[in-house]
């Protein structure tokens, strides 16, 4: 956090839309006050990298004058290629020194450039604390570039960056508020337009968080070049075959071969937290993202990775604000609203 701010504005910049949402805290919990979507064209975010900073700077002004949010302090959060969450293990050490411990084990987890790196850590709660023992921490390495461009377009909208977060850590942010802390290991599952976050929680904490670049995208797509239609088309049947109506027969085969290949991205992820040591065997999976209504998908991962699933809901323990948004509007946006909520509940509860 760079600084505070009690009332927090927060920005899901995604590949396909910018999501802004306000909550309010009272002694009945959380309420969300506003929430408002803005489309962003295709190319201006790609992978978690703002490509057109201007272009989404300019998309952030609307949707905020849109929404006639008068908060300045920002939580946005980065996703995707330019960050990397791993859980690695250390020789006990004093806790004023864990910092600079982190930063030299990182540069063997790393991906990219430790120079142009920002490092930060989380110390796993409840997973390592008899004396002598490892220590269990999450370290988190995200490309400064990303950051800076972040910091950069958020601002050039007039607003202030407070916090920049995880996508990965503010869905399971949104989970907590709403289910608690739940026994033994839990997948979350976020299947967005250019990318789906898996997550996986454990005693309340994040113990893998892994971004794969597949989402609704790859099936728009996979039908725009197997029929040969416009991406614009392909969208068009896409979101006809998800709402149930009657599409041509060559788009349910082309969605379905589509759902292989994200299936099997889903899969080797779990597979790879599993390989890993990651933790327990997973009990269960709550899922969301505008791209989870693609026919059949949620049953098919089900299935291919051996875990229940059940649809995420954002709005369990969550009220919303009933004067300003209608419960129709509620129902429209629990597949796109749990990132967002998960940031505008960050500021208050760290």
């Amino acid at each position: 956090m760079l600084f505070g701010g009690k009332k927090i504005l927060a920005l899901d910049i995604g590949t396909s839309s910018i999501k802004l949402a306000e909550l309010d805290s009272s002694r009945k919990g959380w309420v969300l006050k506003k929430f408002s979507v803005v489309s962003v064209n295709p190319g201006w975010i790609r992978d978690g990298e703002i490509v057109d900073p201007t272009s989404v700077s300019q998309a952030i002004v609307t949707l905020v004058q849109s929404a006639r949010s008068k908060r300045k302090n920002v939580a946005s959060a980065l996703f995707g290629n330019g960050v990397i969450v791993k859980r690695i293990s250390m020789a006990p050490i004093e806790e004023n020194l864990i910092s600079e411990a982190v930063k030299w084990e990182a540069e063997q987890y790393i991906p990219f450039d430790i120079n142009e790196a920002s490092i930060d850590h989380h110390v796993l709660r409840g997973h390592t604390r008899s004396v002598g023992e490892n220590l269990d921490i999450l370290l988190i390495g995200a490309k400064q570039e990303y950051v800076y461009r972040f910091i950069e377009t958020i601002e050039s909208a007039g607003l202030k960056c407070a916090i920049i977060d995880v996508s990965g850590f503010a869905l399971a942010n949104c989970f907590e508020a709403n289910y608690g802390q739940l026994e033994g290991v839990t997948a979350l599952l976020n299947i967005g337009a250019g990318i789906t976050n898996l997550v996986i929680v454990e005693k309340g904490d994040v113990i893998f968080s892994r971004d794969s670049t597949v989402g609704g995208n790859t099936y728009t797509n996979e039908l725009h070049k197997a029929m040969g239609v416009s991406l614009q088309e392909a969208e068009s049947l896409k979101i006809s075959a998800s709402a149930g109506h009657e599409v041509p027969a060559e788009v349910n085969a082309v969605l379905a071969s589509t759902t292989e290949q994200v299936v099997d991205e889903i899969r080797t992820a779990i597979e790879f937290f599993v390989a890993t040591g990651g933790g327990g065997r997973i009990n269960k999976m709550y899922v969301t993202g505008g791209s989870m209504f693609i026919p059949s998908l949620l049953e098919e991962i089900s299935k291919a990775v051996g875990v229940p699933f059940e649809v995420l809901n954002p709005f369990q323990q969550v009220g919303y604000d009933a004067k300003a948004l209608t419960p129709d509007y509620i129902q429209q946006i629990q597949s796109i609203c749990p990132v967002a909520l998960g940031l505008a509940m960050r500021d208050m509860k760290e």
